[in-house]
């Protein structure tokens, strides 16, 4: 994103900024203006690994590459016949992310990988939970340029959750807007 003389600012100061925009047009508490906690990046490979062994390899390199981050296998935690999954079997990986990774993911998400994906519209508006917080999918992880394409065996999507504390859904959506995020008209 550029300021209004043209110069780039990044995730990071830009969220400063924004804040600082909050308390003084909109009268905020400075403590109670939105904050991004964390952003939560989840793939599932549910079943498919009785299929295929190198499923999970290929997903924790996926994210690992997208989030600079080694990525937690998530278990399942009880067994379901009909989708062929026994109790404790790899089912997915999740990453978190804090800090200054977090504002760099989120700075690449927007400026480089989202306008990368085919017939973008923006992203929906209806994601938002009770608390405020923001989950949306990205079904090709190759609009990431970190990700190697030639070593993934296919093409996989993950979901992002952007967790925030704010008073309100709406509260997270205006703060999200202001940050940048391209919604759909």
């Amino acid at each position: 994103m550029a300021t209004s003389n043209g110069h780039y600012v990044n995730f990071e100061e830009r969220t400063k900024l924004i804040r600082q925009k909050w308390v003084t047009e909109k009268k905020y508490n400075p403590m109670a203006v939105p904050r991004i906690m964390k952003v939560v990046l989840n793939c599932g490979f549910g079943s498919e690994i009785s299929n295929n062994p190198k499923v999970q390899q290929n997903v924790e390199l996926m994210l690992s590459s997208i989030s600079a981050q080694k990525p937690v296998i998530t278990k399942a935690r009880k067994a379901i016949a009909g989708f062929k999954i026994k109790k404790n079997q790899p089912v997915g990986a999740m990453v978190t992310l804090r800090g200054k990774k977090m504002y760099s993911f989120l700075d690449r998400l927007l400026v480089s990988a989202l306008p990368r994906v085919r017939d973008f519209r923006g992203l929906p508006k209806n994601s938002f939970d009770a608390q405020g917080n923001y989950t949306f999918g990205i079904k090709d992880c190759t609009v990431f340029p970190e990700v190697p394409a030639d070593k993934l065996d296919k093409f996989r999507g993950f979901d992002v959750t952007v967790q925030l504390r704010s008073r309100s859904s709406k509260d997270s959506f205006e703060y999200l807007k202001d940050l940048g995020f391209p919604f759909r008209k």
